[in-house]
């Protein structure tokens, strides 16, 4: 019987055989580039696609000074190379020597044009987004519901002013899936939330396409209610970001600009506390100030002088005047005696009595209207506390019970522990652990591992199984 080959000499041999084919060695390939990454390393991993296939391709450091260009996704190369595979892993891949360039993928070439268009139409014109509420109560979410968003939007919004959310569960990729996002922000229009949010996780340009769909960005430009976009992560721009009233750079973002954080909240309060006494305390000032201005202007003393004056005027004009003007001297005597009636003192201090009642009874007003504002700021936030610190208190059991049920699992598994209810665990002279007869002749030296020692040993007999 032969012997069987190890993985790894079986990946090797197979390394070997597509390195000394000549159809696999030395060719050019041509494809688009998806799902780029550089490493530090200054190596270049990518996948090279067509409409029908796609293989993992790396182009080395050592390389790229062979390449005239920053490769990127969706563009369309041509590279030379050869077809190998890694041994440690078994991923078959192409070695990329070098690449040209030959053109643009066939989806961002629909990404720009429909960017154009919608561009075109205004869609993407801040006149038309509309502000975020500043303390929304219910926030609706259209997003997977088995996906990493949602969990990362509760998770957030637990240390923030709190809010009920609502998840309309939609698929975000693939086939039929912009339709399901339509859908979703349709309903919560009719639900009535007070903002809505709209994401995925990262991806290639093919996973977040769902979000590049024309259906997609309708929908958020008619939505009633205001739209934050939270697909893939910061360095990742969709048509829905463009369209929506605020792009979040990652759905962790979007739920910290959704949501106040509560010393902002705290700070607000104070603020306005603040500003409510600074404006009774102006209000009283300009009151006092106009009384003390009424009061110069009709004082007792004033309208006394005022009187004597006249009364010197008029005794001046009789002695002055003949018989003939004395009628008319006569009737100015009988205005004067009116008016000096309405100009007594005591009509003078009616007057200021009853403009100071009036100035007390504005500053009293607006010290209760203050007082009420700071109140009613004060109930709502402490009406909101409890509510945060149970979300709160909710999230740390659920990881204290994860943290368990995994200190559990470890424990389990630890050799130490299975070796303590009864079991050995036998290695070679050389150190490796033996699970099989095979490959031990009688003679070779053995070392047995018990719980509290390991005991030396040789094979004097050796039986297999069937």
């Amino acid at each position: 019987m032969e012997e069987p080959l190890t993985v790894t000499q079986l990946n090797t041999r197979v390394k070997d055989v597509l390195g000394q084919s000549p159809g696999l060695r030395e060719i050019w390939v041509s494809g688009e580039i998806s799902n780029l990454k550089k490493y530090p390393s200054g190596h270049y991993y990518f996948t090279l696609k067509d409409s029908g296939s796609q293989i993992k391709a790396v182009l080395f450091a050592g390389s790229r000074m062979r390449v005239n260009f920053e490769p990127r996704d969706s563009m369309k190369v041509s590279a030379f190379g050869r077809v190998d595979i890694y041994v440690p892993n078994g991923n078959y891949q192409f070695i990329a020597e070098t690449m040209r360039q030959s053109g643009i993928g066939d989806l961002y070439l629909e990404y720009e044009k429909l960017k154009r268009k919608l561009e075109a139409e205004g869609m993407f014109s801040e006149s038309r987004k509309r502000p975020l509420p500043k303390y929304p109560r219910r926030i609706g979410v259209v997003t997977s519901e088995a996906g990493a968003v949602i969990h990362d939007i509760i998770t957030t919004s637990a240390t923030r002013f709190p809010a009920d959310i609502l998840l309309v569960p939609a698929q975000v990729q693939g086939e039929g899936s912009a339709a399901t996002v339509v859908r979703g922000i349709e309903m919560l229009n009719r639900a009535g939330v007070d903002v809505i949010i709209v994401g995925r996780g990262g991806g290639s340009i093919e996973d977040l396409w769902t979000f590049n769909e024309e259906s997609v960005a309708r929908a958020i430009a008619a939505s009633r209610i205001p739209v934050v976009s939270a697909v893939g992560h910061e360095t990742d721009f969709t048509i829905a970001d463009f369209v929506a009233d605020r792009r979040a750079p990652t759905p962790t973002g979007a739920a910290a600009i959704v949501l106040r954080d509560v010393p902002d909240v705290m700070a607000d309060i104070g603020n306005l506390a603040y500003r409510a006494g600074r404006a009774l305390s102006q209000a009283i000032g300009e009151s006092r100030g106009r009384l003390e201005i009424a009061s110069a202007k009709v004082s007792p003393r004033r309208a006394l002088d005022d009187i004597g004056n006249a009364g010197i005027r008029l005794d001046d004009l009789f002695s002055r005047a003949g018989r003939g003007p004395r009628d008319s001297l006569a009737e100015m005597r009988r205005r004067y005696d009116a008016a000096s009636y309405r100009l007594t003192p005591e009509r003078s201090l009616e007057r200021m009595d009853a403009l100071r009642s009036r100035v007390e009874s504005l500053s009293a007003s607006a010290a209760r209207e203050a007082d009420h504002t700071v109140s009613a700021s004060r109930s709502r936030l402490e009406a909101a506390h409890p509510r945060a610190d149970r979300a709160v208190s909710a999230s740390l059991a659920k990881a204290r019970g994860d943290l368990e049920s995994l200190s559990k699992r470890m424990e389990g598994l630890n050799p130490e522990n299975v070796l303590g209810r009864g079991y050995a665990m036998v290695t070679s002279g050389d150190g490796r652990v033996l699970v099989s007869a095979g490959g031990i002749e009688e003679g070779d030296d053995l070392v047995v591992h018990l719980r509290d020692g390991t005991l030396g040993t040789k094979v004097t007999k050796k039986e297999m199984k069937g």
